[in-house]
């Protein structure tokens, strides 16, 4: 028998430990603990190189993942950190945010036994974590550089996986933000018990060091007229992201007290970097908040009011758990951290005291009926509403794109929800109707996966270098086939 192959026979699934509930909740830090070098390798070593890897093929950026275990197995740190590049832009982030429950361990063949899938998200963000503390920087000593000039308008994830792979093949990046510090949603959106603002502070420096510029502090269509990038760059790339907040049409949401979910988030988060109190808006001590929605903003939202002193924090979803379209691990986090959920429940009103504050939530109960489409859909049972008590309430019922103006002042087609079309009529890949303006990320799919985000502007990277250099060895099928493999050969 190799030992190696069965590994999971003898060492169990085991990531790394959580802080306890009784000390996480007490601030900001990251939850997540750490794998030693030893550890490490024994749970990449779990890992039976199964030669059809499922986890593999449902990872959004399709990570070589069997491949980068084994050279984790072996102490090659950093060729793991090397291999992991060759796929993501953004692996120490990936691997602290991705649901991996949902992707590449949901789909571990290990999973579907008692065993338990392999630890793939923990060992992506120790390895990454190692590598980059131990010096590990991309080798672009092989570049030639083209003399093309990219503008990326927002520094969120898809924009900064697009400046990573324009770098790698020698096209000049400069990335336009209206805030004072990269990262989008990484930095303003994911509270940093999820995600601690230092790693996407040491992705800038590597970014940086590749050679990417930063114009922070400059809003596109405020600082810098967008007609002035397309005129002075050979390419475009727009990851503006989806900050536009679903709008529920609750009776009372304007009542002191209601708050949506991402200026909430954005707010505390701008606090936390001040290093100030929070505002009296967003000081919870002592109250009862209910969170309504069932995605992993809502989760964060709920992790947050604990962290604000909340005396109860109730999470509202119309579903069943099973249907909650975040992920288990958040959801499992915020309940060990004392968060109740209320399942079945449909949000009808916010009702409000004399003062003009917030008084409960009336609520009905759901039913899920079929709804022809694969997904249950939830159906009102009469006589059976109620009223939940609350001092303060967070919708969180998703995000829409929000595009500028002046997208489609420049001939960019957006479908009736706001999203970018992309690819359409013989198109490139991310390519908008205008053949020089590239877009990615949330402004094109809807609020979505960090990952997801990645992709897009990964791919669109490949197709802004296709256009630009466009060898004749170099097929739109080779570029849509291997992006990277074809990309190289520019």
């Amino acid at each position: 028998m190799n030992d190696k192959l069965f590994q999971f026979l003898n060492e169990p699934r085991q990531p790394p430990r959580t802080v306890p509930v009784a000390i996480r909740v007490l601030g900001y830090g990251e939850i997540g603990g750490d794998f030693n070098t030893a550890s490490v390798s024994t749970q990449a070593e779990r890992c039976i190189d199964c030669g059809n890897p499922y986890c593999e093929h449902v990872c959004p950026v399709h990570n070589y993942i069997p491949n980068w275990l084994k050279l984790v197995q072996q102490g090659r740190i950093m060729e793991a950190a090397t291999l992991m590049h060759e796929t993501n832009p953004l692996p120490e982030i990936c691997g602290r945010v991705c649901p991996q429950d949902r992707l590449c361990e949901g789909a571990c063949t290990l999973e579907q036994t008692e065993f338990g899938a392999v630890t793939i998200g923990s060992v992506e963000r120790w390895v990454t974590d190692e590598a980059l503390r131990q010096g590990w920087r991309p080798d672009l000593s092989a570049v030639r550089e083209t003399g093309k000039r990219v503008a990326i308008v927002g520094a969120g994830p898809a924009g900064l996986a697009c400046a990573d792979r324009l770098r790698r093949v020698g096209i000049a990046a400069d990335v336009y933000d209206g805030q004072h510090e990269i990262g989008g949603l990484l930095t303003f959106g994911i509270p940093p018990f999820k995600l601690d603002k230092a790693v996407v502070r040491t992705r800038r420096e590597v970014l940086e060091g590749m050679g990417v510029r930063f114009l922070l502090g400059r809003e596109v269509g405020r600082d810098v007229e967008f007609g002035q990038l397309v005129d002075d760059y050979d390419a475009v790339f727009v990851g503006t992201g989806a900050y536009t907040y679903v709008d529920g049409q609750l009776p009372g949401r304007e009542l002191r007290g209601v708050h949506d979910a991402l200026p909430f988030l954005i707010a505390n988060t701008e606090r936390l970097l001040r290093d100030e109190p929070p505002a009296h808006a967003f000081d919870l001590k002592g109250k009862n908040v209910i969170v309504l929605g069932g995605g992993d903003t809502g989760m964060d939202c709920n992790r947050t009011a604990i962290r604000l002193g909340a005396a109860s924090v109730t999470c509202v979803y119309r579903r069943d758990e099973a249907s909650m379209p975040g992920s288990a691990r958040e959801v499992s986090y915020s309940r060990e951290e004392g968060v109740e959920f209320l399942f079945h429940r449909q949000p009808l009103e916010i009702l409000g005291n004399e003062h003009g504050g917030v008084r409960s939530v009336r609520v009905i109960e759901t039913a899920l009926v079929d709804g022809g489409d694969g997904r249950p859909r939830p159906r009102n049972v009469a006589g059976t509403e109620c009223e939940i008590e609350a001092d303060v309430v967070i919708q969180s019922f998703g995000f829409l794109p929000s595009p500028p103006d002046w997208l489609t002042t420049h001939g960019v087609k957006l479908a009736p929800s706001g999203r970018v079309i992309t690819g359409a009529d013989g198109a490139l890949p991310l390519q908008t109707s205008h053949p020089r303006i590239f877009a990615g990320g949330d402004n094109v799919r809807g609020a979505d996966l960090v990952v997801r985000a990645v992709y897009d502007g990964r791919e669109a990277a490949g197709s802004i270098a296709q256009l630009l250099s466009c060898p004749s060895e170099v097929t739109a099928r080779d570029v849509e086939q291997h992006p990277w493999a074809a990309v190289a050969a520019l």
